[in-house]
């Protein structure tokens, strides 16, 4: 409690124990209150530190790397702070290792490779520039290799033949879907179940950053 009262007045700001109250609470920190830092463990030293940086009710907040080495209870919790502080006006600057906290809370993404920012884009128009969808279709019969007849189309093999996997641009004219069916109708290639999936945030980052180091290299 003292800490953080004290770097809200290092700010200049008028003391607010209401406000105070509310950012430990939020931060699971209330019980804490009078414990002597030294005293905490690990995580909630991260959660104090974040505290600080909250009492002085900051209009824009730098975090790095907030939840690393830190249990997943308390980075759910933090990310269900940061999702406040965003509500709440608060523009917040993250740094993750952390692919999937990215994707959580991230409304634009910025990818850094080697020292280099490489790109800075909006989160969902980056998944729908970059990202790919795939058709997954499960095979009656098994094929041991895949028609000539389709021999044009973005298509694997997979499962040792049981599973016939159709990669396609989510921002293409034309997806190619209608006509693998039709294909495969005609072909007599018959599934029994079928599914689509899209790239996660992961796929896109690993692929940006292959392709930096692929340009790099001389």
């Amino acid at each position: 409690w003292a800490t953080v009262r004290f770097s809200r007045g290092l700010f200049g700001k008028a003391p607010d124990p209401k406000y105070l109250e509310k950012v430990l609470r939020d931060l699971s920190l209330w019980d804490k209150k009078d414990s002597k830092i030294l005293a905490l463990s690990g995580g909630m030293k991260r959660r104090v530190l974040i505290a600080k940086a909250l009492a002085h009710e900051p209009d824009i907040l730098f975090l790095d790397e907030p939840t690393a080495g830190v249990d997943v209870e308390l980075r759910h919790d933090m990310w269900a702070m940061v999702r406040k502080l965003r509500q709440s006006g608060v523009t917040v600057i993250l740094t993750t290792h952390y692919i999937e906290e990215a994707e959580e809370m991230a409304d634009r993404i910025g990818v850094v490779s080697k020292g280099e920012l490489i790109l800075v884009e909006d989160k969902q128009v980056l998944m729908r520039k970059l990202g790919k969808k795939q058709l997954t279709l499960s095979l009656r019969t098994p094929l041991e290799a895949i028609p000539a007849a389709l021999a044009d189309l973005p298509l694997e093999l997979a499962d040792d033949g049981h599973v016939l996997v159709h990669t396609f641009d989510v921002q293409a004219e034309e997806t190619g879907i209608a006509a693998l069916l039709r294909r495969l109708a005609e072909l007599g290639i018959d599934f029994k179940d079928l599914h689509s999936s899209e790239s996660s945030l992961e796929e896109i980052f690993v692929s940006l950053v292959h392709g930096a180091r692929a340009e790099a290299r001389p």
